[in-house]
């Protein structure tokens, strides 16, 4: 990615002129945003765009867990046998109007699974997970290797194992 771009944490004086063409995308940015990351549910990285100071995209990453029944048998089999298993969550991603086409979404994404598995090296962490809200958004996580939950098409995981060999 050029260097017009960094991604950094946001902070509450930031400017956030921000429309994605998704309202509740948009809201969680301008309203939620600051106040999930002070109670600690969520942190929200922003892409920043270094020649007009617009926020070009976004992301949030928060703790999960992923019910162990949830996993593809033959995944479960190469598991320790706990009900719950530990996750990341990439729980909102998007990309403001003004820049979408420039493949910032995927930019963003790669971003968040850099330090998903910077995260993993120093606690557990099995998978990044998501929530696709529809089927393009599906399409464009399976793009990257994400699969469905056993019976959830539109919840997807990428194993952290994955993640490593994609980096290597």
């Amino acid at each position: 990615m050029d260097d017009r771009y960094r991604v950094e944490i946001l902070a509450s004086q930031a400017k956030r002129d921000f429309a994605c063409g998704v309202d509740a995308l948009d809201r969680y940015l301008l309203r939620q945003a600051s106040q999930g990351q002070r109670k600690g549910v969520a942190v929200a990285y922003l892409l920043m765009d270094g020649e007009t100071e617009r926020v070009a995209g976004y992301y949030t990453l928060s703790t999960a867990s992923i019910r162990s029944d949830r996993l593809p048998e033959n995944m479960r089999a190469r598991l320790p046998r706990y009900e719950e298993l530990p996750a990341a969550l990439i729980g909102r991603l998007a990309v403001d109007l003004r820049y979408q086409g420039q493949k910032l979404g995927g930019f963003l994404l790669l971003d968040a699974l850099q330090r998903c598995l910077a995260t993993s090296e120093k606690m557990g962490l099995l998978a990044v997970t998501v929530d696709a809200k529809d089927g393009r958004a599906r399409a464009f996580y399976e793009a990257f290797e994400f699969r469905p939950f056993v019976g959830e098409e539109h919840h997807l995981y990428l194993p952290v194992a994955k993640i490593k060999s994609l980096a290597t």
